[in-house]
């Protein structure tokens, strides 16, 4: 069966939306569609009708279509199409066509005075209602901004170490992540895992006490910031004496910022790193890169301590960073 038009309607201001939507609900009503779910689903239809440009000084020509059961709005030259609302049985023609009639009468566009009453009215509601409107979506975007610092701000909270102010644990997890699949998908960039341990840290608060060692714990934050840039890298507090850096560049220049947290720390941390590395680990995954990271710390403990091991053998490589066979 053919597709009925009840009525078409072009939309430049917002009185004629208004009145376009009225239309659209009365005849919804009079063809037994439910009023309660067709008046929610006018909301949205006024929504995207805004969108493409009605109520905006853009004569958006709409149409109210009957398409077998299905009550449907048609707009624009896309003619894109919005479901009102399905009727239970499609109504007689009869009906339909005294429904079209009432329809086009209820627009009274065919008066030229009437029309230009209307028109006259239209601007003045539109100016005001601009003026409204402009007013209340300002109040909308600072209550969003709010908002959305309120979410940062949790967000932030969330995954920041309370003491140090360093990333925490949850952080490293979904950053090591990202970055690793990142290296995965553009061949080619650089990215290393420093791995930090502060030697015997528990002796250190057993002495001193715990106010001396959330001094040290934040000396050792303070160490890695200043060694890394903010922007682009990461630090982060793992565990309790159990630091990591996502540091994007390769495991020379991880090595020369090893060193100088190494120097700031008076040559108390241990640390292993590894990077990625194409041609030397063809099928890396990210369990893998960590791996590789933890057997070249616990290779700096073993061999005693204080000192940094780079994961791969065989290579020369900077003064002060030793290098392990670790596994692959």
């Amino acid at each position: 069966m053919a597709v009925t038009e009840l009525l078409e309607q072009k939309l430049p201001v917002e009185p004629d939306l208004q009145h376009f939507l009225r239309f659209v609900l009365d005849a919804a009503t009079q063809l037994g569609a439910n009023p309660f779910s067709t008046a929610r689903a006018s909301l949205g239809l006024a929504a995207d009708l805004r969108a493409a440009g009605a109520a905006s000084g853009f004569p958006l020509p709409a149409r109210l279509l009957l398409d077998q059961r299905a009550l449907v709005v048609e707009w624009g030259e896309a003619l894109n199409r919005f479901p009102l609302a399905t009727l239970t049985q499609r109504p007689e023609m009869a009906s339909i066509q005294q429904l079209r009639r009432q329809l086009r009468q209820s627009t009274a566009m065919s008066d030229p005075d009437l029309l230009l009453q209307r028109n006259v009215a239209m601007i003045r509601y539109l100016d005001e209602t601009r003026a409204r409107t402009e007013a209340e979506l300002k109040k909308l975007q600072e209550a969003l901004e709010q908002r959305q610092t309120e979410l940062l701000e949790s967000v932030r909270q969330a995954e920041t170490d309370p003491l140090t102010g360093l990333l925490n644990r949850r952080a490293f997890d979904e950053h090591i992540d990202a970055a690793f699949k990142r290296t995965q998908r553009q061949k080619g960039e650089s990215l290393s895992l420093v791995l930090l341990d502060l030697d015997f840290f528990k002796a250190v608060n057993d002495e001193y006490g715990h106010q001396f060692g959330d001094a040290y714990l934040n000396k050792m934050a303070h160490a890695m910031q200043e060694s890394i840039r903010q922007d682009v890298d990461y630090a982060f507090r793992v565990g309790g004496d159990e630091f990591a850096l996502l540091i994007f560049t390769d495991r020379r220049t991880a090595c020369k910022k090893s060193q100088r947290i190494l120097a700031m720390m008076d040559g108390k941390v241990s640390i292993g790193i590894t990077a990625v590395s194409p041609q030397r680990y063809p099928d890396d995954t990210l369990k893998r890169f960590i791996k590789r990271a933890d057997n070249a710390l616990y290779a700096a403990k073993r061999g005693g301590r204080g000192q940094i091991v780079m994961d791969r053998c065989g290579v020369s490589t900077n003064k002060g960073c030793r290098v392990f066979c670790g596994e692959g």
